[in-house]
C-alpha cells in the first residue's frame, strides 16, 4: 500500500499520480489534500509519514510545490527516509542505497511525464541490501 498526500500545489500531480497507480492496480490511500483550496503542507507530510513509520503503508509519495517543505516535514518523523528525486537516476539511487520509504515531487519543478517515471522507478527498485548501505542506514537512524 502505497500513502499519498499533498497540499495545494501538488494537488494536480498527485491526480495524474493516482490514475497511474490506479492503471498499475498498485493499491493506495489518500491522506489529501482532496482540492486546490490553499492549504499547509506540514498536515499531509506528517499523515503520510506516521503511516508508513507505523507500517499501515510500505512506502509514500508527497507532492508541493518544490517537494523541498514537504520532504523536510517528513523526515522529522522517526524511521522516515523521504528523498526529494527530480530525475530517475536519484529515485534509483535512493532507493538502492537508502532504502528511501518516502518519494517527494515538486510539482513546480518537475512536470508529469517525468514526474511519472519517476514514481515508476522509485516503486520498482528494490533496496541493495549491501552491509555498507545497511550501515549507513543505521548511522542515519542514530
Amino acid at each position: 500500500m502505497i500513502a499519498l498526500g499533498c497540499d495545494h500545489g501538488g494537488y494536480s500531480l498527485m491526480q495524474e499520480v493516482i490514475a497511474y497507480l490506479e492503471q498499475q492496480n498498485i493499491a493506495y490511500e489518500n491522506f489529501g489534500t482532496y482540492s486546490q483550496e490553499s492549504c499547509d503542507y506540514p498536515v499531509f507530510a506528517k499523515k503520510v509519514a506516521h503511516a508508513v513509520a507505523e507500517g499501515k503503508c510500505e512506502k509514500g509519495i508527497l507532492i508541493c510545490g518544490t517537494g523541498i517543505g514537504i520532504s523536510i516535514t517528513a523526515n522529522k518523523i522517526k524511521g522516515i527516509r523521504a528523498a526529494l528525486c527530480g530525475d530517475c537516476f536519484s529515485a534509483k539511487a535512493t532507493r538502492e542505497h537508502n532504502d528511501a520509504n518516502i518519494l517527494a515531487l515538486g510539482a513546480r519543478v518537475t512536470g508529469p511525464g517525468l514526474a511519472l517515471e519517476i514514481v515508476k522507478v522509485f516503486l520498482e527498485t528494490p533496496f541493495s541490501k549491501e552491509p555498507r548501505h545497511v550501515k549507513r542506514i543505521a548511522q542515519i537512524e542514530q
